[in-house]
């Protein structure tokens, strides 16, 4: 008799689309994993919950059940949740990363067929890491003429800051950047080229203006570079290359000649703007899996938002969620579950099968052979091309 694994898998609908999403992301993956291992592998999903639906039913956003769930498990996957913009609570999001220390954000891009601006989309194949929990992302912020605002630019005035460059109504934020969380980030993004058969890697950073929070990440990564564990690597040819980018610059550049770049690893606020940038070089961030990973643990979602207008319509572009279920089964070793899944989503869109945001791009690239489906369509078609 052959071993058998049952997995179980926390996972979340969140809000808007997650209803959708989330559930034509589950049937890929059941069929990819039956097909796979024929019944010596299972997943068992197991619902926790955030967001709008928690709220209402638990009385908390984000119940320490969910969280405890996930730490349990060591891992879990994961719907959009909705973000406010200056009401409410901060990102959701954002709490889950820093209450589980997910500090690494981990995005694959690279093309699978949808319609893309740049002729040489095919040759897009990078991963871009982001840190998750320092920055201007720390949510370290005082509310303009508040009384902490004041305290704070009273103690700037004492060292040296002229109110002259400071408003009396100036709202503030604290940049964050510390030696230990850099490094530890810049390490699990050279291990991860390594154990990915890949070898350039790219620093994005705007040392050049932020000498001591971004200068610093700069600099901490080339000293992660001199350490016992990857110093042979950067040394040996063929192994490992370190180089870095002005983060404007960079911006210019993942458009003009994005298959130059393997792995980028950058903070928290460029590596947001930046793969969000990339994404739309491969046909926007509902084509991007994400993933947000710590030492034990990762979490699994969706690059996107709730898209909260398209919210049970069966309307939304599930393959962002697919891809990040593909990802979540190769971080757990299922490999070819996880492949045949990626190949299925490349064999349905050179069908010219997607849902209408895909099908949309196609038509205004002049292909009239695309065939719209809904999202739980567009699942049955990724599953039945397993």
């Amino acid at each position: 008799m052959p071993h058998m694994e049952n997995k179980i898998i926390p996972f979340m609908l969140g809000d808007g689309i997650g209803a959708d999403i989330v559930p034509a992301m589950q049937r890929v993956l059941d069929v990819a994993v039956a097909k796979a291992y024929r019944g010596s592998k299972t997943i068992e999903w197991l619902e926790v919950f955030a967001g709008d639906r928690a709220k209402r039913e638990f009385g908390t956003y984000l119940p320490e059940e969910t969280l405890d769930a996930f730490r349990s498990h060591g891992l879990g996957i994961k719907g959009p949740l909705t973000t406010p913009v200056g009401k409410g609570f901060r990102s959701l999001n954002v709490a889950i990363r820093q209450a589980l220390d997910l500090y690494s954000c981990i995005r694959p891009i690279r093309w699978f067929g949808s319609s893309c601006p740049l002729p040489d989309t095919q040759k897009v194949d990078l991963v871009i890491f982001r840190e998750n929990t320092e920055g201007l992302y720390a949510g370290v912020e005082f509310e303009a003429a508040s009384p902490e605002a004041k305290r704070i630019m009273h103690l700037l005035s004492e060292l040296g800051v002229g109110m002259d460059r400071l408003e009396p109504d100036s709202g503030l934020g604290i940049k964050i950047a510390s030696e230990y969380r850099s490094k530890r980030h810049v390490r699990k993004a050279f291990r991860y080229a390594h154990e990915h058969g890949r070898h350039k890697l790219t620093i994005v950073h705007k040392g050049n203006i932020m000498w001591f929070t971004e200068g610093a990440f700069l600099k901490w990564s080339h000293e992660v570079s001199q350490e016992p564990e990857f110093m042979e690597l950067f040394s040996a040819p063929g192994q490992l290359v370190l180089e870095d980018r002005i983060a404007d610059n960079m911006f210019q550049q993942i458009f003009t000649r994005p298959d130059e770049f393997d792995v980028v690893v950058t903070t928290n606020l460029n590596g947001d703007y930046l793969s969000e940038a990339a994404a739309a070089i491969v046909g926007g961030v509902g084509m991007v899996p994400s993933c947000n990973m710590g030492d034990d643990m990762a979490v699994f979602e969706a690059t996107h938002g709730s898209v909260s207008k398209y919210a049970g319509q069966d309307k939304a572009n599930p393959t962002s969620m697919i891809l990040a279920g593909a990802l979540m089964l190769s971080y757990m070793g299922w490999t070819k579950s996880a492949e045949m899944i990626e190949d299925s989503v490349s064999k349905t869109l050179a069908q010219k099968i997607g849902t209408f945001d895909i099908v949309r791009g196609w038509l205004l690239g002049g292909d009239e052979e695309a065939h719209e489906v809904s999202c739980s369509e567009f699942a049955a078609e990724v599953a039945s091309n397993i």
